[in-house]
């Protein structure tokens, strides 16, 4: 008698600095603890800023979510509606507004949540979580997709003789912080506040991981523009990250507003600046190199900022903006990393192209980004080349990931995997290696038995038709 099992199922609202979409993932009841069985089964691309940009008006924000919601509750079987568990986690956009305006910050989380708990779900918690979360469960999301956790005994032996790093680093960048974390093969002890520790099918992993506030891709450009705006003697910004022909007027109160850029107000003659591209390749890493301080080093090795960075080790998946903008920049071939050199010829090319031009290329792409992937393709080489320090050689260990399989690349279903304890920390008593590999294994064992068997039977048994010097 077969028995089915109805899928199980979760959602994780991922309410980043410039949106929100809201993920539904599903996995057989009957195998929820086996690795690489969760998958994404629908996403929802929530209409709008992300919540942190409803500060002004947060009764909004919740609302802001309905339509997202009312589509899950499509996709999952009414019946099952109640017992589905929805999280939401905001990461560094209302990090920001914590920390310029936490009654505001507030106020939109108690909107979200009440938006939240009106949905026939059930509601699990909406909150802020750390950048170094954010980090972790990147990178268990990437590691539990690739199936790095749960190896055979064959895999696990591959690994030991070739020296491989057992998982993959996790690269992250969104649009007002950006994550580094990886399992280092040597640790500073000078650094506790780096390190997390997990335990995970039975084995142990140390795990580095740092989130640069303020370092994501639209943060870090309101960075360099409130720092160029230090050297201007009237109100016009000649950029050298935007295109030639390209225009944009910004007010200057608007540049300053952010915690990340109000350490540099001070009083301007003027209340707009109007910005014109330049687009000079090399002028603008040059500008964007200013914003990592890399003169002071308090440990063995550094990032910026002071930051202790182990060595790098091991493959490193980019994924979020990282892969959104080198796509775009057609730099993400799945077949073979394309080299650093080739990368930054390539996003100097473009560049170069005149705005009209850009413009015309890609007309279907709002204008705001389309005008910032110069900006944004020179910042990620600039993080990852100064910032991090990737050379040419280390740099073919990069992979660009959208999606892994059906999952999209992001901390959403490590955050969930995590909350609903779908990793168990000891390992299933399993035999080393699968039933299959095992008979496998049995039978060469032996044939090779038989046929040493069968030669030391000939060597002193030999037949006469193979002895010699016999009359």
């Amino acid at each position: 008698m077969t028995v089915l099992f109805c899928p199980q199922y979760g959602i994780v609202l991922d309410a980043g600095s410039s949106h929100t979409n809201l993920y539904v993932y599903e996995w057989p009841a009957e195998k929820e603890n086996d690795t690489g069985v969760v998958q994404q089964v629908e996403v929802c691309k929530v209409e709008g800023p992300g919540i942190s940009g409803y500060s002004h008006d947060t009764e909004k924000a919740g609302p802001s979510l309905t339509q997202c919601l009312r589509q899950a509750e499509e996709v999952i079987p009414s019946k099952q509606h109640q017992e589905t568990p929805v999280y939401l986690g905001a990461t560094a956009g209302m990090r920001l507004l914590s920390l310029e305006n936490k009654s505001a910050a507030d106020k939109v989380l108690s909107s979200v949540e009440k938006t939240l708990r009106s949905a026939p779900f059930n509601f699990q918690g909406a909150r802020i979580i750390s950048g170094q979360e954010e980090g972790a469960y990147g990178w268990i999301t990437i590691n539990y997709l690739l199936g790095n956790f749960k190896q055979s005994g064959w895999t696990k032996l591959l690994h030991s003789l070739k020296s491989i790093s057992e998982t993959s680093g996790a690269l992250d960048l969104g649009g007002a912080s950006t994550q580094i974390t990886f399992v280092p093969n040597e640790i500073s002890s000078g650094s506790p506040d780096n390190l997390l520790y997990f335990r995970l099918y039975g084995k142990a992993y140390q795990v580095y991981t740092h989130s640069f506030l303020c370092y994501g891709k639209d943060q870090a450009l309101q960075q360099k523009l409130a720092r160029d705006l230090q050297t201007v003697d009237n109100s016009s910004l000649l950029d050298p990250c935007f295109h030639k022909g390209y225009q944009r007027t910004i007010n200057i109160s608007d540049l300053f507003k952010t915690p990340c850029t109000s350490a540099k107000k001070k009083e301007f003659p003027f209340s707009q600046l109007y910005l014109q591209g330049g687009g000079d390749y090399q002028t603008c890493r040059r500008n964007i190199q200013k914003l990592f301080n890399k003169t002071s080093c308090p440990y063995s090795s550094c990032s910026f900022n002071g930051i202790y960075l182990p060595p790098l080790q091991g493959d490193f998946g980019a994924f979020s903006a990282f892969y959104f903008v080198m796509n775009f920049l057609n730099l993400t071939s799945e077949q073979s990393p394309v080299a650093l050199d080739k990368v930054a010829s390539a996003i100097q090319s473009f560049c170069a192209r005149p705005w009209h031009e850009v413009k015309t290329a890609y007309h279907q792409i709002k204008e705001k980004y389309l005008s910032e992937y110069c900006f944004s393709g020179a910042y990620i080489i600039s993080l990852l080349e100064n910032g991090y320090e990737f050379t040419e050689e280390n740099w073919q260990t990069i992979h660009f990931l959208g999606k892994i399989g059906s999952s999209d690349a992001g901390w959403t279903l490590g955050y969930m995997l995590n909350l609903t304890n779908m990793i168990p920390a000891e390992g299933p008593a399993l035999p080393p290696l699968s039933h299959g590999s095992y008979v496998g294994l049995m039978v060469l064992c032996s044939l090779v038995l038989a046929s040493v068997i069968l030669f030391a039977w000939l060597l002193f048994h030999k037949p006469k038709c193979l002895q010699k010097g016999i009359v």
